[in-house]
């Protein structure tokens, strides 16, 4: 069945979701939202893959949510920090928060 212009989503609503549910996404957010991280720090934190990671941050990077910053140091040290557009995002995640501890339970 076609959808009628009234129950379309807003291509801009929906390109939203789909960045917010590539998973550990919001994640990594989180964690950025503290400060600038190393690769490795937020690899440990969430116990995620090192190459899941680093296709989410370079995901985030190409949408402009992330900055990746170089340091000409030796060793080099990279971190990862949140752009403006990023930062923006922690209302979602605090509302994401609020929301679930309302309605979330935990089972065990």
């Amino acid at each position: 069945m076609a959808q009628t212009n009234e129950t379309k989503l807003c291509p801009k609503f929906e390109r939203g979701i789909q960045l917010a549910t590539k998973r550990w996404a919001c994640l990594i957010i989180h964690q950025l939202l503290e400060g600038p991280k190393r690769f490795c720090a937020i690899e440990t934190s969430l116990g995620i893959s090192g190459r899941l990671l680093s296709e989410r941050l370079k995901e985030l990077e190409q949408e402009g949510i992330i900055q990746r910053n170089v340091y000409d140091e030796t060793p080099v040290r990279i971190e990862y920090v949140l752009t403006e557009k990023g930062k923006a995002f922690e209302e979602v995640l605090k509302s994401l928060q609020t929301w679930s501890q309302s309605w979330i339970k935990i089972e065990g």
